[in-house]
């Protein structure tokens, strides 16, 4: 299973703890190893009476480390100098949190743990627990403790009176974002996706084939690269911070809220398909059986606002068969890159683009998650703030 990824070549040691949630460990070291992982598996006395230490070896296919030998499995996979690059400990509950806090190391688990904080190995820890436990004013300053250290929190699902651990997808995200280098640590990252609904009348919308696919993989990088992520959207994406809007008058709103209170953005990712134009809008339900006349109103646009009142490193989007000279446009205007698509991309998982800067042209193909890593690729390359 490992092979191929964004883990690629990585190992991962996965602490298991006494939680019930102990249960979707199986799921996470499946998802990690489809990453590339290689998936090291530990687990308190407490976590093998939850789950099986043999599901565990099926799951991550190596021997599970349920107590320390003559071996000191703790220091070959987490110490000076330690094969692995990632401690992950998920479930992480109220009581093995609060030990790792005071360095008190008396289970396989919270011995990983200190010995990966001593060597400065990057750690996340997946809290899970009743939501009164997550809410105890110690566990609370322990939390803020670990942060303060540089430790990852992954903050839990509050939902039926639990702190959930949080979903499989999350804890991945925060694993890549550990281990692919941070190189946008710092940076402040907008990015506009999806549809907007315009309403014509109080039941019909007008909108586009947009899936927001597109702006969810570059956001999600973004993400993974170690940015500060805003996404406005009528979506919800994780581990991002997400704005939510219908229309364009909505979107361009709330984008120009943002950037008023953030003082700009490093990198604005204009991949939203924003209304070119709103229909006056009819009270009612415009009767049905006979021919509608609806007036199309234009709109201001956003991107023009955006780039001339805060000037970030822009990647514009343009549709069409031949939009060219739309994008030289765009480039002349500000933009630092434009992406050009064909309409049949719209809704579809793979597509072909072309990224257009003031120098250069590159194609690119392939899924949109493909596409949007090599995006981030040449803004990597081009982006100096």
């Amino acid at each position: 299973m490992t092979g191929t990824g964004t883990l690629a070549g990585k190992q991962i040691v996965v602490a298991v703890t006494g939680s019930i949630a102990a249960v979707e460990d199986v799921k996470l070291i499946h998802a990690l190893r489809r990453k590339g992982a290689e998936v090291q598996v530990v687990m308190s006395e407490a976590a093998t009476g939850i789950v099986s230490p043999a599901a565990m070896a099926y799951a991550s296919g190596r021997t599970v480390i349920s107590a320390i030998s003559g071996l000191v499995e703790h220091v070959t996979y987490c110490g000076d100098g330690g094969t692995s690059r990632l401690l992950i400990v998920a479930p992480c509950t109220a009581n093995t949190l609060s030990k790792i806090a005071c360095g008190i190391d008396d289970t396989p688990v919270t011995t990983f743990a200190t010995t990966a904080i001593g060597s400065g190995m990057p750690v996340l820890i997946v809290p899970a627990m009743h939501h009164s436990m997550f809410r105890h004013p110690a566990l609370t300053d322990n939390i803020r403790r670990l942060r303060a250290w540089g430790i990852t929190i992954l903050a839990p699902r509050i939902e039926e009176g639990k702190a959930k651990i949080a979903d499989i997808d999350e804890i991945v995200l925060a694993a890549e974002r550990a281990l692919l280098g941070r190189p946008l640590a710092g940076k402040r990252v907008l990015v506009t996706s999806g549809p907007c609904r315009e309403p014509v009348d109080d039941v019909r919308i007008l909108t586009t084939r947009s899936s927001g696919q597109m702006g969810r993989a570059l956001a999600l990088w973004a993400y993974r690269l170690g940015a500060e992520v805003t996404v406005v959207h009528n979506d919800t994406f994780p581990c991002v911070d997400n704005i939510h809007v219908e229309s364009a008058r909505e979107m361009r709103s709330a984008v120009l809220r943002h950037l008023r209170s953030r003082h700009g953005t490093d990198i604005y990712i204009s991949a939203a398909a924003i209304s070119d134009f709103a229909p006056r809008r009819t009270e009612g339900k415009i009767p049905s059986g006979s021919p509608a006349q609806v007036d199309l109103v234009p709109l201001p646009k956003l991107l023009d606002d955006v780039i001339a009142k805060y000037s970030p490193f822009t990647i514009a989007f343009k549709i069409g068969r031949k939009p060219e000279a739309q994008a030289k446009a765009l480039l002349d205007m500000g933009a630092s890159f434009v992406l050009l698509n064909h309409p049949e991309t719209m809704g579809s998982t793979i597509g072909d683009y072309e990224l257009l800067g003031r120098d250069s042209t590159l194609k690119i193909s392939g899924t949109k998650e493909e596409i949007a890593e090599r995006i981030w690729s040449e803004i990597l390359r081009a982006y100096s703030p």
